[in-house]
């Protein structure tokens, strides 16, 4: 299995991190590629996208500010199959590449994900006290695993705070 390209570039409002790409995200070569998973509706249920993407247009969302990357690379079926060795590395690669691209926003899929970049285990959703990156803000959202067992409209919820986010960076 392949890993899969980020979408990054310098000064984003948002990169969205994951775990790491699924088995359909490899096979495609994209993001949030398995039917079951609802990020593409949540980013368009939120009102953070104009419309709901397909994940085979995952780079578009470039042009409207956001980014895409993983914590690891290395596709799995289930993010438990990922070593800590995975995670140590992903974690001084993710760093580097939020030093490098300084989005003003970092939204982690999943506590898990966060827990593991910042060595935090008590993490409430959304805009975090203190970010690990100076200049950034570290934001919190729901994973959109279709495991998931929060009510779509909880996830949604959490994810609308992002656009306001934006706003009150951009115009503060």
């Amino acid at each position: 299995m392949e890993p899969i390209s980020d979408h990054l570039r310098e000064n984003l409002d948002v990169i969205f991190v994951g775990f790491n790409p699924s088995i359909r995200s490899s096979e495609t070569g994209h993001h949030y590629a398995n039917p079951n998973n609802r990020f593409w509706k949540i980013l368009f249920e939120a009102g953070i996208t104009p419309r709901k993407y397909d994940s085979s247009e995952d780079y578009q969302l470039l042009d409207l500010g956001y980014g895409m990357t993983n914590i690891v690379a290395r596709p799995t079926k289930a993010a438990d199959e990922i070593t800590k060795e995975e995670y140590q590395q992903g974690k001084l690669e993710l760093r580097s590449k939020i030093e490098k691209f300084s989005p003003k926003i970092v939204c982690f899929v999943g506590k898990g994900v966060y827990q593991q970049y910042s060595g935090n285990k008590d993490i409430p959703w959304g805009k975090q006290e203190e970010p690990v990156v100076a200049g950034t803000v570290d934001f919190v959202a729901p994973s959109s695993s279709g495991l998931v067992r929060m009510k779509m409209d909880e996830v949604v919820g959490i994810y609308k705070e992002l656009p306001l986010l934006i706003d009150h960076i951009i115009f503060k």
